[in-house]
């Protein structure tokens, strides 16, 4: 370990990311795109970030909830309702709702205009499950709440029961 890692600066192949606009990888899911900002490979796995464009009347996944992971969701525009066991939140720009592990939760955009928000995965566990969607979608195979559910098991998220 070199001097500089033994008193916590920085280290050799550290490097600043930096995602422009329009940058970074992008996962089409129905009437949702993602814009993936941060896939945790710049942050040890501890964080990824992205950028959902839902499209208006988008239903989101079956309420659920994850054993290993926060999600946090700021609303950057328009609307975002937020269902977490039988409470709904209608969250409008501005607004952050962070989701601790073992909370069911689910969202919807139910207006007329997209709304765009940012989601953050700590750790960045949650982000192939979005990639293993998508080439579910481009592989041909249909997505039934069946193959969501199953998905969602591969990394540490169930349906939440009697919600979903």
């Amino acid at each position: 370990m070199t001097e500089e890692a033994k008193a916590g600066g920085p280290q050799a192949g550290t490097a600043v990311s930096v995602v422009g606009p329009g940058d970074g990888e992008t996962i089409v899911l129905g009437s949702t795109r993602m814009r993936v900002l941060e896939d945790g490979s710049h942050t040890g796995h501890r964080l990824a970030i992205a950028e959902s464009v839902l499209a208006p009347h988008t239903q989101g996944p079956p309420q659920h909830h994850h054993a290993r992971h926060d999600e946090g969701f700021y609303i950057l525009s328009g609307t975002v309702r937020f269902t977490a066991g039988d409470e709904f939140h209608d969250a409008t720009a501005g607004t952050l709702v962070m989701v601790p592990p073992g909370a069911p939760h689910t969202f919807a955009n139910l207006t007329d205009r997209p709304a765009v928000m940012l989601s953050t995965f700590t750790p960045d566990l949650y982000v192939q499950y979005f990639r293993d969607l998508q080439n579910m979608l481009t592989g041909g195979r249909p997505l039934t709440p069946r193959a969501n559910i199953d998905t969602m098991r591969r990394y540490a998220t169930e349906p939440a029961p009697d919600l979903a």
